[in-house]
Formats: structure tokens, C-alpha cells, sequence
């Protein structure tokens, strides 16, 4: 792993210690809190004897230290290229983030190394000004725990003023796309940011009355013959959602996976692309959505 806060943590707890202690302040109450701060709760039983023993030879018994500078911890040639690589997604753009020492850097890979399969290619316009702008507002009301105001075309074509509280952006895969869930808003508390215009901060004394609408989940059943694959790559690829699995005999399995309404036709997309070895058993109006899709492939000549 390049980056990993589990496997340096005792790294950077004895670095926090020795940088204290050549401060002057090696107390034994001082050192527990620093470890209790940057490693784990049981660590406090094992890296301060290892410094008094002599075992980590870098402070010495009295717990004092030799070292007059505090330590560093640079970063490798590895990490700097991985970190290149992911400041040229545009999507980091949008949160402000600049890596200006990383300009003389070789990026560890660029978008040209990989294709991402099944993804709509309609995606949320990253590099245009405005949309960046208006994301940021976004990102600073939920960060304030402020209200923003702005204007959308509803699905009738009428234009819509809308005052509310951002509560989270969500990013998804399958989509390419961002969206903000609000409260206060009574008739949807998501919206996709690229369809949100004229986005500013509310500075207006009115506050926003209400709660965020409690989300709705649906359940998709799914019988999974176990091919190339399909069972584990269905369990990885649904790892973050709640899930039962059941053996139905050798090599089929009965999936149901829990999944918010609003993603139902990302879900339909995802499934898809498991091909034959994955049928959908039911709802049947969920089942409807796939074989719906399915005729609209074949119309276009797709197998």
C-alpha cells in the first residue's frame, strides 16, 4: 500500500513523542496523551516501554534524546507520483486542492493507462467555470452549515427558485455525475449540481423549517449462476450495500440486495453488466426496468 494511516500510526506517534521531548516536555501524563492521540488505545502498553527499554533506540531511559532536530517524514518518489496521478482527475479541481510542488513530478499513471466499462459518457462537466463555482458554493454551505438558493428547470420545463440547506454530496460511478442532498426542500432532497443554476449563498434571516426526507430502500432478488466469476464479482462489486446470500444448489446462489430507490436505475445498469449469469427474480416491476432496457439494446443492434 502506498499510503496507509494503519501501518503508520507508530511512526507517527514516536515522531509527535521525540518532537516533545526536544521541546522539553517528556512528562509521562504529556507521552500517554500523545500516544492516545495518534496511535490506538492499547498502544500506550507497548511503545513507551519500547522506548525506555533501549528496544526503539532513539530516546534513552530518562526519556531524553540525542536528536537535536524533530523529525520528518517526507514523502517517497512513489507516493509523490501517486499523488500526481490523482491531481490530474478534474474532479479534484472542484474542492480546490493544488499540488504546486508536485509540477516537476512523472504522474505514476494517466487516464490514457485505463478504460472504466460501463459508465454513461454524459458526465458532469468538470472543467466548466461555472460548475466548478457552484460546487464550491455547495461545498462551503455544507461545511458552514449554511443555506445556498438557485434556479432549476423542473421535469415540466418550468423554472423552479429553490431555497435550502445542503446536508452532503454524493459522486456516482455509474453516472459520472454529483449530487446534493438537502433539507427543506419539500418536493426532492437530491438534485444533480450540473442541473442547478445561478447557485449563491442565502444570506437572507428565514431559516429553512424541516427535516431531511427519510430515504426510501427497495430490495432487488437475484438468482446467480456461479460462471467466470459471477458470485464473487457481484459481492465485490455490491460490497458497500446490505445484502443476503443463499446456495441454492451447486452452482446457483439467491442474492437480495438493499438499495436506495432514488439509484434504481443505476442499479438496473449495474446489474446488466453481469450479462446472462445474473437474472433479476423480482420485484417484478424492478424485473420490467431490465427487460425494458434489454429491448432498447437490441433496437439498437447492441448484443
Amino acid at each position: 500500500m502506498i499510503f496507509s494511516e494503519l501501518y503508520s500510526a507508530y511512526y507517527n506517534t514516536v515522531a509527535a513523542i521525540i518532537s516533545r521531548i526536544i521541546e522539553g516536555e517528556h512528562s509521562e501524563k504529556e507521552l500517554q496523551r500523545l500516544v492516545s492521540e495518534h496511535a490506538f488505545g492499547e498502544s500506550t502498553l507497548s511503545i513507551l516501554p519500547a522506548l525506555r527499554s533501549g528496544k526503539w533506540q532513539l530516546v534513552h531511559s530518562d526519556m531524553t534524546t540525542s536528536l537535536e532536530n524533530k523529525p520528518t517524514m517526507p514523502l517517497t518518489t512513489l507516493q509523490k507520483r501517486w499523488l500526481k496521478a490523482i491531481s490530474l482527475d478534474p474532479r479534484i479541481k472542484l474542492f480546490g486542492v493544488n499540488f504546486p510542488e508536485l509540477d516537476d513530478v512523472e504522474p505514476l499513471f494517466t487516464s490514457a493507462d485505463y478504460y472504466v466499462y460501463d459508465k454513461y459518457s454524459d458526465g458532469d462537466p468538470y472543467e466548466d467555470e461555472e460548475y466548478v463555482r457552484q460546487f464550491r458554493v455547495i461545498l462551503n454551505a455544507i461545511r458552514n452549515d449554511s443555506q445556498i438558493r438557485f434556479e432549476m428547470t423542473n421535469r415540466k420545463g418550468n423554472t423552479m427558485y429553490v431555497r435550502c440547506r445542503p446536508l452532503r454530496i454524493e459522486y456516482s460511478e455509474k453516472d459520472d455525475k454529483f449530487r446534493m442532498r438537502t433539507m427543506g426542500w419539500h418536493s426532492v432532497s437530491t438534485v444533480n449540481i450540473a442541473k442547478m443554476r445561478n447557485c449563491v449563498r442565502y444570506t437572507g434571516e428565514r431559516p429553512v423549517d424541516g427535516v431531511e426526507r427519510a430515504q426510501k430502500y427497495d430490495t432487488v432478488t437475484l438468482r446467480v449462476r456461479d460462471e467466470r466469476n459471477s458470485l464473487e464479482r457481484a459481492m465485490l462489486h455490491f460490497a458497500h450495500f446490505e445484502k443476503q446470500a443463499e446456495k441454492l444448489d451447486k452452482n446457483t446462489y439467491l442474492l437480495k440486495i438493499k438499495y436506495e430507490h432514488d439509484d434504481q436505475t443505476e442499479m438496473v445498469i449495474r446489474l446488466l453488466s453481469f450479462g446472462p449469469t445474473v437474472e433479476v427474480e423480482g420485484p417484478e416491476d424492478f424485473r420490467n426496468l431490465v427487460i425494458e432496457k434489454l429491448k432498447k439494446q437490441k433496437s439498437c443492434g447492441l448484443r
